[in-house]
């Protein structure tokens, strides 16, 4: 019999030793359940080829030839993946829907002596799970905004936060972004789907009787949207405010940003369409100091000329409860552990 999880919190909680995505690699690499790993017993090619003829030829002869597909792949999968396993072994099967891969595959396993059982839905039931976590019920979290302009090291803060213990949650991190116009990372950004099975995931293992801290973002980082839940939350939350010289700030800049602001064809592309809000004087002489290799010297005129004129026009529009401003006159590991410190001290009192 499937599996029927009420809500995303107990499906997360499980309790069994693997989950097992049998859809295809394009299916599993777009989204699937944290945790899970893919042993597709159709691959990309042969789900396409089964569903061409399910619709141009016959229903039957689709199935014939996907049932021959499904054991020889699952049979493959047993053999040289799943054979170091003991009889005592509990794996949690699921694809698209529940159906005829997972209960194929499922079936196959349960014949050997593993307990294996399927997720009623599959796939479709975690989604909607997911969508009603993040879109129609309300979070129950208690977020503390870290705020403050760019370059005062919030994300490096963060780190070092939940290295001594502290509830935090790493937007930035889920998304694979640094959540600015230069905010690419190596290997992209997750799928919007992708970045919401994370982010429920990691909000499901939190505590709600502690705070969690997390960096003040707008409501997109990169091309990914904050869904309305946490949106909603993070808009009202109190703030914990960070600033630092810009000096400091700027020199912080070059050692986060380095990658960006050593690709200088990739740094005038994503600057240049700056010229309608910032006016060509300002754009060109960011490209003079590109040209000239003035690191420094550009990420202040950026903070000066761009970052720190959108952060205060953005903090003028809204009413927020500051619970505490840390200044802090050195970004280096000294001054952030300190700063670290005497956030967690703060947060202990609330």
């Amino acid at each position: 019999m499937a599996l029927n999880f009420p809500d995303l919190t107990q499906l997360y909680a499980h309790g069994y030793d693997t989950v097992i995505d049998v859809r295809s690699p394009a299916e599993y690499a777009e989204d699937h359940l944290p945790g899970a790993i893919n042993l597709p017993v159709l691959n990309d090619e042969e789900r396409a080829r089964v569903g061409t003829i399910y619709v141009q030829e016959s229903p039957f002869l689709a199935r014939k030839l996907g049932a021959a597909l499904v054991f020889r792949n699952a049979a493959n999968h047993i053999e040289q993946h799943l054979s170091h396993h003991e009889g005592s072994w509990k794996p949690l099967v699921y694809c698209w829907r529940g159906g005829q891969r997972s209960g194929s595959f499922t079936w196959m396993l349960q014949q050997i002596g593993w307990r294996a059982d399927v997720i009623d839905g599959g796939y479709r039931t975690y989604r909607r799970l997911v969508s009603a976590y993040l879109y129609d019920d309300s979070l129950t979290h208690r977020l503390i905004a870290l705020d403050g302009y760019t370059g005062t090291a919030k994300t490096d803060l963060l780190a070092l936060l939940q290295r001594r213990g502290v509830q935090v949650l790493d937007l930035e991190a889920l998304a694979n972004h640094r959540g600015s116009l230069l905010g690419e990372r190596p290997g992209g950004q997750p799928s919007q789907k992708a970045f919401e099975s994370a982010l429920s995931a990691a909000l499901c293992a939190m505590d709600p009787a502690r705070p969690v801290v997390v960096e003040a973002e707008s409501s997109k980082i990169g091309s990914l949207n904050l869904p309305p839940s946490l949106w909603t939350t993070l808009c009202a939350a109190p703030r914990i405010h960070v600033a630092a010289p810009i000096e400091a700030r700027a020199a912080y800049l070059v050692r986060a940003y380095d990658d960006i602001l050593s690709d200088c064809d990739r740094l005038r592309d994503r600057l240049s369409p700056l010229r309608f809000h910032r006016g060509h004087e300002v754009v060109e002489g960011w490209m003079h100091l590109i040209d000239t290799g003035q690191k420094q010297a550009l990420t202040q005129a950026l903070m000066e000329q761009h970052y720190d004129p959108a952060y205060t026009k953005s903090r003028r529009s809204r009413s927020l409860e500051v619970l505490a401003k840390f200044d802090i006159a050195s970004l280096d590991d000294d001054g952030l552990a300190t700063a670290a410190a005497q956030i967690e001290s703060l947060l202990d009192q609330l």
